[in-house]
């Protein structure tokens, strides 16, 4: 398959110092990802429509596609790895699931299941091998919380913990599984959207919670935060916007510099709708959607628009350079980034 390769025509200097490569690692299978661990430069697990989860070993030379039996109508929209044998994952919608393997996927365990008609996980978030949170939408105003501390074998609600009631029309959106984000040490940010954006913030594993506005697109249930990332404590980033006018960026992205209480907007935002944002590092930064990917080399303050190619999600290696961007109908790409 072709490379393709995208240059920075319209601001040379930034070009002179880098190029970005798009490389394709798996087309045309007929799944929408949206869920996507990458563990290490080989090892890359996603999840997504029609019951089905990939996994590659050799860094996407090859790929395993898996339905896991009895399960082959859900849609996946999150996955967490840590290795290239255990994994969990969630699907979207009613009745929810929660799967794990700790053999490469060859049989998958039923972790959890809730039958309520108005369930729906939005996404997952570790603090370590065995601490991890579950959010998913409001049931008569509450957000639904689940907790797990024997590395998802067993999985216990604290949808009580958090006392603020949600707004009529506030939910959240498992476009990419990344509108939650944990950092170790019980850190956890949650971020709403529709007629009402939030982010949800606990700094003691889900026990206690502080709200803070998200100055992002909202209003419409169509709008808000469809991806967030902190790089530490303080620093963060927001992206969204409106999925069904992709290509509009008025208010698409938002930053922040103390843990999510206050947001900026930045000097040249993203250039559309976007569902995936990921730190590579304290500078550089990486947003995808639908209407392309964008990039940013000074913390987020000005973006670059690097590809039209449609993704849904983008996450950098947890162990490793490796950027790896999922989509519709199968599509992963590497991001490949060389300096000239």
């Amino acid at each position: 398959m072709k490379k393709i390769l995208w240059c920075l025509f319209m601001a040379p200097f930034f070009c002179a110092g880098q190029t970005y490569n798009l490389k394709p690692l798996n087309e045309n299978t007929k799944t929408s990802i949206r869920g996507l661990s990458v563990v290490s430069n080989q090892v890359t697990w996603v999840s997504g429509s029609g019951g089905t989860i990939g996994k590659t070993t050799d860094g996407g030379t090859t790929w395993q596609w898996i339905k896991p039996k009895g399960y082959e109508k859900l849609d996946f929209r999150d996955i967490e790895a840590f290795d290239d044998q255990q994994a969990i994952v969630v699907n979207a919608g009613s009745p929810a699931y929660i799967l794990k393997t700790i053999d490469g996927g060859q049989s998958w365990t039923e972790t959890y299941k809730n039958m309520d008609t108005a369930i729906f996980l939005d996404g997952l978030g570790f603090w370590d091998k065995n601490k991890a949170i579950i959010f998913g939408d409001p049931i008569k105003n509450q957000m639904q919380l689940l907790k797990t501390t024997d590395a998802g074998k067993s999985w216990t609600a604290i949808s009580a913990n958090l006392k603020q009631v949600l707004a009529e029309g506030e939910a959240g959106f498992a476009a990419s599984g990344t509108t939650i984000k944990t950092l170790p040490g019980g850190k956890v940010w949650v971020a709403t959207g529709g007629k009402v954006s939030n982010i949800y913030f606990s700094g003691d594993y889900g026990a206690n919670w502080q709200v803070f506005k998200c100055p992002i697109w909202q209003g419409e249930n169509s709008t808000g935060p469809f991806s967030i990332d902190f790089y530490d404590a303080k620093n963060g980033v927001a992206v969204g916007g409106n999925y069904v006018k992709d290509k509009e960026n008025s208010n698409n992205i938002v930053l922040t510099a103390d843990g999510g209480k206050t947001w900026t907007k930045p000097v040249t935002p993203v250039f559309g709708y976007r569902s995936g944002v990921a730190y590579l590092n304290a500078k550089t930064l990486v947003a995808t959607g639908t209407s392309g990917t964008d990039i940013s080399t000074d913390g987020g303050q000005n973006w670059k628009h690097i590809s039209d190619v449609s993704f849904n999600s983008v996450q950098k290696a947890k162990k490793g350079n490796a950027v790896i961007l999922a989509g519709n109908k199968g599509f992963v790409y590497q991001l490949e980034l060389k300096a000239n």
